[in-house]
């Protein structure tokens, strides 16, 4: 079961492919050489007969192209008569007339009085006669099934008896290959010699699984739908291709093909083996020896030759902790295949052994089992106790797994508390990150008709809802549980922290502070409220950082930090966490340290089972910290790292926001589309903090499309639909609409909105006056900002390069070199339109294009360029000058980024762009760029000549 060579790529064989083609072309081995393939079915074997066949060709060999039938002796010799055959189709008449006399050779074998010697010996000199002093390459494929005759043939001409010139290639599948097969003394045999080698394919990895179902469906895999491929197909490439195709295509359950493909395979088994195959599908893999023992019922020495079969066969696999299926396909095309009863049976079987065992009960499995057998009373137990045990590990993924199955089981049970498992179950979804889910719950439960106070289900809904980025409505809950009657002192001191919290997220620190001040008030007077003290001491000590005591405030939340680690509630250190490094990366702007807080707080609430929803949010904000201080490529590392956990909710928006910032930056339009796009769709009723981001990144994307009318209208948007008191984050926006519409002016492309331009002015005077209350850190940024502004306001009617140059020197201070290279740019193009000062603006555009190109800001290094022609200022020579030539000494490769290094490294593999963004999880335009600058960086033309840089540095 090959895939067939439909146009689908190769993939993960390049480095084999190569040694194949280098092995039956080796001069050293003499006369012949032979390269066998073996591996299962499907993995790939006809493929790469196919592609190394090809190579061959068209290195000018003799390529003969046969397989073997499944008919044992009663065709001998058919694989070569079969190549023949199709060689005689090729040629020439004149050129066939020697093929159709060696085929006559085989019509002639019955009467031969010479024997079987003579006929092999007729048939070699014939090859030679064809060959015409070429390289003849004998390729059969599925020689598990050759014929006797064939087979002595192929021992013959790899003997070396004759005089031709002689490469093999030949195809085995290994589950073929049991007991006394003939073909297997002729592999021992033949592998002791030096001119032949023997190479078992193995499946795809899964990077390799992924591309290749990305090529068949033609569009990259969601990441759910690549971890269910990758796990159902074990990476064999036609079961990856078939499950593909169907993907694709949009069909349900499992191809006819695929089903009677694994089917043949499993009757293929000897009865035992067939038994222990049946019943580790059933199992929760690995399936322990001794458990397959007590549920299959074969004594000790039958179960081991059963096992040992369904190995060979490569359905099983083997190890230390027990057996798994090669291909969990297997289990549901067997799961079929049996009666219900016959299942209801092996979980029972199952469930007895796993009960009756010594030791620690395996209570996730007993559940499982139970569950199947068709006993839910039996399972409900198993099912509590592995929840609990899983929350005790802060494993919440699986506690919910669990809390679900126990709600299930509940339908039909009398006497069992459903209200209570429903609550355990929706905190168990939202702190997995399955926000949807909790909600759903949480509905559920408030219709049982519990006796859950009406304040505690206005918190957990706020809750849910915040981290569902929907904070309008989680405002309003918050508020209906503050004025509900039976709120007692404990659940109105939560409702105010958990709505400072919420607030200080929405940017709306003012507000903040008073609640944050209210609820610790209110939890004097409660016992034991730790996690209200620690929310509201963060909000508190957050409001007070960027409103007044930078230093002072920075203290609270250490503080703050250090209470929630002593206590040791998870999500009261995530967010702890989480406001620190929030706070240190942007309104104290100390990039550095925030940095490092926020990666190593998701290494920590990692470990506290978060790092779905926090875990991701902390990746996020070093994301963006990374990108305002210039390292692009490390903060693509960190979104990378961060999409694997499949966010959702505000901690998804989080990190498409931050990955949007890069795409924008680096030029990306169509990924930078896709992220806003998702963000948007997810933040119905969200707050500033995420709607103002997102504006703006549309707003500046726009402008690098040149729709300078849609920018304008974004920033309207930004500025009339939202409230927060982040300065920072409104200065951004002010800027982008000043910008947007000096851009408009300078392209003539929509006429300037004088309107716009006047009240945009307001808003940045007016944040110019509030910034004058606000910390010290904070009005740097924002000072930083409304430099901006102002250069930009001047080039509505003259551009002044000394607003541009006093721009550059306030971000220069604050170490961000895009708003840097960008202040350049504008100083430089105010000079030249000047007509001024021409060695200034060279040297301004040559720093600006310096730096742009470190970053990988496609679209500034374009504009540069483009201002730099039009003024006939040169770049390259400069830029060059930058940095040592390759090859004079030291280390070649470092002008290169980390990034930069691992896109060369791939690019020494020989993988094409699409192949290594699919590898590092970006997109193939980004991967262009990162070539591109690759190249200027190494001074070379070529893809060859940087990969031999990479290889030389590595001696």
């Amino acid at each position: 079961m090959a895939s067939d060579v439909d146009g689908t790529p190769l993939v993960g064989r390049a480095e084999l492919l190569a040694t194949v083609c280098s092995a039956l072309l080796d001069e050293a081995a003499g006369n012949t050489a032979a390269v066998f393939l073996t591996g299962e079915s499907g993995v790939g074997k006809t493929r790469l007969l196919h592609e190394v066949g090809e190579r061959l060709r068209d290195g000018d060999a003799l390529v003969l192209t046969g397989s073997c039938l499944d008919i044992g002796d009663a065709s001998p010799l058919h694989p070569l008569r079969q190549a023949l055959r199709r060689l005689d189709a090729d040629l020439a008449p004149p050129a066939a007339a020697s093929v159709r006399a060696l085929l006559a050779v085989f019509t002639e074998e019955a009467t031969d009085p010479d024997g079987a010697g003579a006929l092999l010996e007729r048939v070699s000199r014939g090859l030679s006669v064809i060959a015409a002093g070429r390289r003849v390459v004998l390729v059969l494929d599925d020689l598990q099934w050759i014929d006797r005759t064939s087979r002595q043939l192929l021992l013959y001409l790899l003997a070396g008896l004759g005089d031709l010139q002689l490469s093999v290639l030949a195809a085995v599948r290994s589950e073929s290959l049991q007991g006394a097969h003939p073909l297997r003394r002729v592999l021992t045999e033949l592998r002791r010699l030096r001119s032949v080698r023997v190479f078992d394919l193995a499946p795809l990895d899964r990077a390799a699984t992924e591309q290749l179902a990305a090529a068949v469906v033609r569009r990259p895999l969601a990441s759910e739908a690549a971890e269910q491929l990758w796990r159902r197909s074990g990476g064999n490439p036609f079961v990856v291709e078939e499950l593909s195709r169907d993907l694709r295509d949009g069909r349900d359950g499992l191809s006819d093909t695929l089903r009677e493909v694994f089917l043949a395979r499993v009757d293929a088994l000897p009865g035992p083996a067939r038994r222990a195959v049946h019943a580790v599908a059933a199992g929760v893999e690995p399936v322990e020896h001794w458990l397959l023992a007590q549920v299959v019922g074969l004594p000790e020495h039958d179960l081991l030759d059963a096992v040992r079969a369904a190995v060979s066969h490569r359905l099983l696999v083997g190890s230390d902790d027990g057996y798994r299926l090669r291909h969990r396909l297997v289990a549901e095309v067997l799961t079929d295949e049996l009666l219900p009863a016959e299942r209801a049976v092996l979980h029972r079987r199952y469930a007895e052994a796993l009960a009756s065992a010594s030791g620690e009960l395996h209570q996730a499995r007993l559940a499982h089992h139970w569950r199947l057998a068709g006993e839910p009373e039996r399972a409900l137990p198993a099912a509590l106790a592995a929840a609990q045990e899983a929350e005790r590990l802060y494993g919440y993924a699986e506690a919910h797994r669990h809390w679900s199955v126990a709600v299930e089981l509940t339908e039909g049970l009398p006497d069992v508390d459903r209200a209570a498992l429903l609550g355990h179950a929706a905190e168990a979804a939202h702190h997995c990150g399955e926000y949807a889910r909790a909600l759903s719950l949480l509905e559920e439960l408030a219709g049982t008709g519990s006796d859950l106070p009406a304040c505690e289900l206005y918190i957990r809904r706020a809750r849910y809802l915040a981290a569902a980025g929907r904070s309008a409505l989680a405002e309003a809950e918050y508020q209906h549980a503050l004025q509900a009657a039976d709120c007692t002192p404990r659940q109105r001191a939560t409702a105010a922290a958990r709505l400072a919290e919420l607030l200080l997220h929405l940017g709306r620190y003012a507000d903040a502070g008073q609640r944050a001040r209210e609820a610790l008030a209110l939890a004097e007077g409660v016992d034991g409220a730790t996690t209200e003290v620690v929310l509201a001491s963060m909000a508190l000590g957050f409001s007070e950082a960027y409103r007044q005591d930078p230093d002072a405030g920075l203290a609270v939340l250490r503080r703050a930090l250090a209470t929630a680690e002593r206590a040791g509630r998870p999500e009261d250190v995530a967010l702890a966490y989480l406001h620190l490094a929030e706070l240190l990366t942007g309104p104290l702007n100390i990039l550095e340290e925030g940095v490092v807080v926020a990666r190593r707080g998701a290494e920590r609430v990692a470990e506290l089972g978060l790092g779905r929803s926090y875990g991701t949010r902390l990746l996020a904000i070093a994301a963006n910290g990374l990108f305002r201080v210039g390292q692009w490529s490390e903060a693509e590392k960190v979104v990378s790292a961060a999409l694997r956990h499949r966010p959702s909710g505000a901690d998804a928006v989080e990190l498409l926001l931050a990955r949007c910032r890069l795409s924008v930056g680096y030029g990306d339009t169509e990924a930078a589309d896709r992220d806003l796009d998702a963000a948007a769709t997810m933040l119905a009723g969200g707050g500033a903090r995420h709607v103002i981001p997102l504006l703006t990144l549309r707003a500046g994307l726009a402008m690098w499309q040149g729709r300078h009318d849609l920018a304008r209208h974004t920033v309207q948007r930004g500025l009339t639909e939202t409230r927060s008191d982040d300065l920072v984050i409104l200065a951004v926006l002010v800027w982008h609409g000043l910008r947007a519409e000096a851009e408009a002016h300078a392209g003539r492309t929509v006429a300037v909105d004088d309107t716009a331009v006047r009240r945009l002015r307001e808003i940045a005077d007016r944040v110019a006056r509030k910034s004058e209350r606000a910390a010290r850190p904070v009005r740097d940024v924002v000072d930083g900002y409304l430099a901006l502004c102002a250069a930009e306001v001047s080039r509505l009617d003259g551009a002044d390069p000394e607003l541009w140059a006093r721009a550059a020197a306030e971000w220069d201070r604050r170490n961000h070199p895009y708003p840097a290279a960008y202040s350049r740019l504008r100083q430089a193009e105010a000079l030249l339109s000047r007509r001024r000062q021409t060695a200034t603006a060279g040297k301004l555009l040559r720093q600006a294009y310096q730096t742009a190109q470190g970053l990988g800001a496609v679209p500034l290094a374009e504009e540069i360029a483009t201002l730099a022609g039009r003024a006939r200022i040169g770049l390259a020579e400069r830029a060059v000058d930058a940095a040592p030539p390759a090859g004079t000494g030291g280390d070649e490769l470092a002008a290169l980024t980390p990034r930069e290094r691992e896109v060369l490294a791939a690019v020494a593999e020989g993988l094409t762009n699409k192949e290594i963004g699919q590898r590092l999880f970006i997109s193939e335009r980004t991967i262009g760029v990162h070539v591109s600058h690759i190249f200027d960086k190494l001074h070379v033309r070529t893809r060859v000549q940087a990969s031999a840089i990479f290889l030389r540095s590595r001696r």
